[in-house]
């Protein structure tokens, strides 16, 4: 199989998905496959622009939006014009946040008929929003947060939510500009940082408790996984450097408590239209009550990541989930043809 491997791209989260793709392309090689790098601000790489850049690690905060602007590429649609992409049997998209998360690049993938890997457009586009995605959660069964979209007074946010409460922006990943805020008064500053990521923003109840995700390959639950970060939340410090969150895979629950977290998980899944392969992020009350909190469509494929150590736990090894996300894709670019 030829796969291309799509990585980088300008959004704040282009070092993680650097990472990612170093690690799907070294995987999708041990597979068997033949595989190209392709980053989408400078195109297929060369063998000596994959090593320097493949290399790279993630730092310990998001790169700066300066650097970003730099890379920005012309027309993206350019980029499908490639002849070693254009004659890939998949794409596998290692993307995350931006364009290459939030459906624009599976529409466009779409329109030239180029199978790829993870959600279609729309669903992508759906779980992109956390405002939107949490709306079909509440009308599917799913517990999760209660929330405000800003502006919101700070006295109508206490009376809502209660504090603290969480600040982030309504499109972005890894915890990129969110914020715990305790006091009425830092409101505005947190939303002042979110709105420098996305032009909207939520304010969103904290739920104290476990931190607890599922990923899901197919139409199947992996299991649970466990995270005990060093903060206060799982951020991106804490995402991406060593040593900074205990992973436990799998987490230490009773089989029920398993089965309907699972449960809860394959639901949300359903509910937002996607399909291939996801992680679902929940958290775990004192009363044993779990809260869905968002849904990542392009979950991490780096060595530190949920998505593949929650696949190890259920014996499948890495090289075998990405040969696996890739056949899901070829399988779902044929179903969608048909229909």
């Amino acid at each position: 199989m030829k796969v291309a491997v799509l990585f980088g791209g300008t959004s704040a989260e282009r070092d993680v998905s650097i990472a990612s793709g170093a690690q799907v392309v070294r995987a999708l090689r041990e597979a068997g496959h033949e595989v190209i790098a392709v980053d989408t601000a400078r195109g297929v790489l060369g063998p000596a622009e994959e090593r320097k850049l493949l290399t790279a690690g993630v730092a310990p905060v998001p790169p700066e939006q300066a650097h970003l602007d730099m890379l920005r590429s012309g027309d993206p649609a350019a980029l499908t014009e490639a002849p070693e992409f254009r004659d890939a049997d998949v794409v596998f998209l290692a993307l995350h946040g931006g364009t290459g998360e939030d459906g624009t690049l599976q529409a466009l993938l779409d329109l030239v008929g180029i199978p790829y890997t993870g959600s279609g457009h729309l669903g992508s586009a759906v779980a992109m929003d956390k405002d939107i995605s949490k709306r079909l959660m509440r009308d599917a069964g799913v517990p999760t947060p209660d929330w405000l979209m800003a502006p919101a007074e700070a006295a109508l946010v206490g009376e809502r939510l209660g504090w603290p409460v969480i600040v982030k922006p309504n499109r972005q990943g890894s915890t990129v500009g969110l914020t715990v805020v305790k006091r009425p008064q830092d409101l505005e500053a947190a939303v002042e940082l979110a709105l420098r990521y996305d032009a909207e923003v939520m304010i969103e109840q904290f739920i104290p408790g476990r931190e607890l995700t599922v990923g899901i390959l197919g139409d199947e639950a992996l299991p649970v996984v466990e995270i005990i970060p060093k903060h206060e939340i799982f951020d991106y410090e804490c995402k991406y450097q060593d040593g900074m969150a205990e992973e436990i895979f799998p987490a230490v629950l009773e089989d029920e408590e398993a089965r309907e977290i699972q449960f809860l998980a394959l639901k949300t899944h359903r509910a937002l239209k996607l399909t291939g392969y996801s992680r679902v992020d929940f958290r775990m009350d004192a009363d044993g009550t779990f809260w869905c909190l968002e849904v990542n469509t392009l979950p991490g494929m780096t060595a530190a990541s949920l998505l593949p150590k929650a696949a190890r736990a259920a014996g499948i090894s890495f090289p075998e989930l990405c040969d696996r996300i890739c056949r899901l894709a070829i399988e779902e670019h044929s179903r969608r043809r048909r229909g």
